[in-house]
Parts: structure tokens; C-alpha cells; sequence
């Protein structure tokens, strides 16, 4: 049995396992650790939307199109209550009588589009026009499970009679303006709607 070296406390040599001819097989140097460079991400740039939000967030609140659209409802509604004082009619009511007026009877989804109102708001506001007798609804002969609605004379002589002070709110919404510019506010007006039509809750039937 043949004794192992005593390595440690002694000069003897430990033979090399690889011969001349073992260069392929000998392990390869380790190199030295480098330094990795790490790419940092570009620096975050304003997108268009963004950038947009910092303009209209500097903006007072009164110069917004969203604050000054929402405030012109308010004033308008608020003329429309005061020239129309004597009926007990509110606006959104006022429109649906003149849609049944224009349009004739209709299927209460096709004026719901006309006045851009969604059906279960419109068949709550036909129920107490209904109870007022300015409105009657019956089955509908297109479809049974629809109701078609129409004017009652009754609702044609409260039309009469609001007209007068439903256009005196117009023209006092838009009394600021002179006439040319009434106009040109009156188309582009209209064109805001249009353009956006299929965003809103409920897109209006547009002629």
C-alpha cells in the first residue's frame, strides 16, 4: 500500500497531470472580472398626450371647453326655467314633445335617439308625461314588444304656448353674440356634436 504525500509542511512537488501534449485539455485561465456597462433607458420624453395635459392643466378652469360647455347648460337651463315659468315643463320634457312633434308618432327607442336620451331616462319622463296627458303610448303595430308614442292635443297646445318662451331662452343664451357670430357659433356648434356623435351615451339620429 503505497502512502500518500504529505503535502502540507513539506517542499514535495505535486506532478502535473497534463503532459506536453495535453495542451487542448488543460483548463483555461480564468480572465479577470471586467466591469459591465449597463445601459441606462433614455431619459423619459413628453408624449403629444402628455404634453397636452401639462397646456391644458395650466389653463384656468373658465377658459376649459369641458367647464365652459357644462356651465352654458347651466345658464340655459336656468333662462329656459325662467322664460317658460308659467308651465310646468323642464327642458329635457320640452324636447321630447317637439321630437313627437316633428318626427310624428315613434317607437320610444327612435325618439330616445332623436332627443339623445337612453331608453329606461326616456320611458321615466314619457311615464309622467303620460300622467299629464300630454303623451300616449300604445303597443306598437311594427313590433308588440315595443310602445310607439305620439302627441295628445293636449301636448300640441303646451308646445304652443312654450314656444315663445323656449325661443326667448335661445335667444337670450346666445345674446352676447352678434348675429354673423351667432351663426358661425351655431355650425360649429354643431359640428363638435357630429364629429363626436358616437361617443356620447346615447349617439343622436343626425339628419
Amino acid at each position: 500500500m503505497t502512502a500518500k504525500p504529505d503535502i502540507e509542511g513539506s517542499s514535495a512537488v505535486i506532478p502535473n497531470r497534463y503532459g506536453p501534449d495535453d495542451v487542448g485539455q488543460r483548463p483555461k485561465p480564468r480572465a479577470a472580472a471586467t466591469k459591465r456597462s449597463v445601459r441606462l433607458p433614455p431619459p423619459l420624453q413628453k408624449t403629444p398626450h402628455a404634453a397636452r395635459a401639462t397646456e391644458w392643466h395650466a389653463k384656468p378652469l373658465q377658459e376649459r371647453p369641458g367647464f365652459l360647455v357644462r356651465r352654458l347648460h347651466q345658464i340655459h337651463t336656468a333662462l329656459f326655467a325662467e322664460e317658460c315659468a308659467g308651465e310646468s315643463i323642464t327642458p329635457v320634457q320640452y324636447s321630447i314633445l317637439t321630437a313627437l312633434d316633428q318626427i310624428g308618432g315613434a317607437e320610444q327607442i327612435v325618439l330616445a335617439r332623436a332627443v339623445g336620451l337612453d331608453t329606461t331616462n326616456v320611458a321615466d319622463v314619457l311615464a309622467r308625461l303620460e300622467r299629464q296627458r300630454l303623451v300616449r303610448r300604445r303597443v306598437s303595430q311594427r313590433d308588440k314588444r315595443m310602445k310607439a308614442v305620439s302627441l295628445t292635443e293636449s301636448g300640441r297646445a303646451l308646445l304652443r304656448r312654450v314656444d315663445a318662451g323656449a325661443a326667448q331662452a335661445h335667444e337670450r343664451t346666445l345674446a352676447a353674440l352678434a348675429p354673423k357670430d351667432r351663426a358661425r357659433f351655431m355650425r360649429d356648434l354643431a359640428k363638435l356634436v357630429s364629429s363626436h356623435n358616437e361617443i356620447g351615451r346615447v349617439p343622436i339620429s343626425v339628419r
